[in-house]
């Protein structure tokens, strides 16, 4: 099991010449700069290898010293020859490949007639790649490429054709790489989203400077269109993140422009969320050498409004389970009020909206299944939609707190992914999603909106599926979707979101019946399999909230990775559990 990493920056150690790193500090205080991470700049010493390497090891040597960026990758450039050392320039892809990588011969026919030269096949497992914004992108392929290794003057083998762009461990990624969240905001909220993103670890003293660089640069590609970035694509910094002389972080900002008061509130919200993870200084926030937010100069975590609880559900709201074609509480296990509740419905499936004033009810008609959505506890509205099987509802969130929710989602038959929003007059109107780039993927057997609303994650053929929710004037499209833990993740029954960025599935697989995931994929943590009884049927899971898995037995609760599972005290055979939203 992995250690979850927090942060990273590709480009720093790609290229490595930021506005940050390259402006002076101000001569009328005395600040401490923060290292930015030197890569891209010539080499000023290269370690040479170890003597007497075979041509494999050299090429085996290579991979495992690409975890080391500094110096513009000294230490695999001394496995380059002579010429090669001055003039290598790596693309800027970053492949992580499974820890048992290997190296062998090419086949004699693929080999050099020059008895000094053999030709090396790089072979592994790619299960993703480091993307030029410093997003994982999770894939996993066969990794093959052809090295050419060369014997030297003084007898030492080195490689004059290597791979196009950097290759590294997974291991290695994950000590060289720390994960961070970098925060942006639903399109028309204040929920904050965050974008899970990989800066060098070290040196440590310089992860402030490179989180604010990456922060600058704006959301991933993957959630370009999905969220909004109140600082903007102007923003810059004027000279060095430093610390101050007592203590303090300073982030002088500029080009942010004459924004009002609220919005300089989120860009404040932005640099601090994004920074707690790598520093526990007070962070002096600056525009154009003026305080950023104006009466608040310096500022902590506990300083923010609370942005997460439009994304939380209340504590008061223990979620509900459906029991034999009604809903009951998990809390007390008694039927919720309403027709939901007594039986007159034939429940199949339901969702509670995250502040829990709102129902959406999938129930059985006859062959088939519709959607009704209303008020909690009273009578809904029949929406105009139909069809064979419908997938659990799952709620956007509302845009503030003392609001109702406008939309909720299902996907029927396994490939109208559907949205239904509430109109001016207070009616349920159902629009398609523009669902394309998964046409070709199969069959949708769930769909959980994340609670900030900004991506969806679904179920696809029994691969977990991850993609950006776009909506402009005309709808809304998932966009960049990507299959996570492709080769570990095959039998998923069922997702739903722990936080921001954290999933957790079910499977029907005796080997890893529950899992946690992260949202890029990168990494996969298994729960106990102590006391369940696979398949698992369904999952639910919240922020603060303990796991709740259904198995063919009842349900069973876990709070945290390697806890054994409880019996839960309300489950019961064919109980299916879910938290709000």
């Amino acid at each position: 099991m992995r250690r979850r990493t927090t942060a990273a920056v590709l480009a720093v150690f790609l290229c490595l010449v930021t506005v940050a790193g390259c402006a002076a500090i101000p001569t009328e205080s005395q600040p401490k700069a923060i290292p930015q991470q030197n890569a891209g700049q010539p080499t000023q010493e290269i370690p040479e290898p170890e003597l007497g390497l075979d041509p494999l090891s050299v090429v085996r040597e290579y991979v495992r010293n690409s975890v080391q960026p500094a110096n513009d990758h000294a230490a695999s450039r001394a496995y380059l020859s002579g010429p090669l050392r001055e003039t290598w320039t790596p693309d800027t892809s970053l492949r992580v490949v499974k820890d048992d990588f290997g190296t062998v011969y090419a086949p004699e026919d693929a080999q050099p007639a020059n008895p000094n030269e053999r030709v090396v096949a790089l072979r592994g497992v790619e299960v993703g790649r480091l993307a030029a914004d410093n997003s994982f992108i999770a894939g996993v392929d066969e990794y093959r490429t052809p090295v050419r290794v060369r014997k030297q003057a003084d007898g030492e083998w080195r490689i004059v054709d290597p791979p196009d762009g950097i290759v590294i461990t997974e291991t290695d990624f994950d000590t060289a790489y720390q994960q961070v969240p970098v925060y942006f905001f639903a399109p028309d909220s204040t929920a904050l989203v965050s974008d899970l993103r990989y800066v060098v670890a070290r040196p440590q003293s310089g992860l402030p400077a490179r989180v604010v660089d990456l922060l600058l640069s704006g959301p991933s590609d993957g959630l370009a269109e999905a969220v909004r970035n109140p600082i903007g694509d102007a923003a810059t910094l004027d000279s060095n993140v430093t610390l101050s002389n007592d203590g303090a972080l300073v982030v002088p900002l500029t080009g942010l422009g004459d924004e009002a008061v609220h919005e300089r509130e989120l860009m404040a919200a932005q640099v601090v969320r994004s920074l707690q993870h790598v520093t526990t200084s007070r962070v002096k926030l600056l525009s154009d050498g003026t305080p950023l937010v104006p009466g608040h100069t310096e500022w902590r975590p506990s300083d923010l409004p609370a942005y997460d609880t439009l994304s939380s559900p209340n504590a008061e709201l223990p979620g509900l389970m459906t029991v034999n074609g009604r809903i009951r509480s998990l809390g007390s296990g008694a039927p919720i009020d309403g027709p939901a509740g007594t039986g007159a419905l034939k429940v199949v499936s339901a969702a509670q909206a995250i502040n829990g004033h709102q129902l959406a009810v999938v129930v059985s008609d006859g062959d088939g299944v519709r959607l009704q959505v209303g008020d909690y506890g009273a009578i809904g509205q029949e929406v105009d939609l139909s069809g064979a099987q419908m997938t659990r509802p799952t709620w956007r969130p509302p845009g503030g707190t003392d609001e109702k929710s406008t939309e909720v989602w299902t996907v029927v038959d396994g490939k109208q992914v559907t949205r239904v929003q509430q109109d001016a007059n207070g009616q349920w109107v159902t629009q398609a999603v523009n669902a394309a780039e998964l046409a070709e993927a199969g069959r949708i057997t769930a769909l959980r909106l994340s609670r900030d609303g900004a991506r969806a994650a679904l179920v696809i053929e029994g691969r977990l599926v991850v993609a950006a929710v776009v909506r402009n004037a005309s709808g809304a499209t998932l966009r960049a979707p990507r299959v996570l833990q492709e080769d570990r993740l095959t039998s998923v029954v069922d997702v739903d979101w722990i936080d921001h960025d954290t999933l957790v599935v079910a499977t029907s697989s005796d080997r890893v019946p529950v899992a946690k995931v992260s949202v890029d994929g990168f990494q996969l943590d298994q729960y106990n399999t102590s006391n369940l009884t696979p398949p698992m049927r369904s999952i639910t899971a919240a922020p603060g909230r303990p796991i709740v898995v259904a198995d063919k037995t009842g349900l069973w609760t876990a709070g945290e990775i390697g806890a054994v599972w409880v019996p839960h005290n309300r489950g019961t055979p064919g109980a299916r559990p879910f938290y709000p939203g």
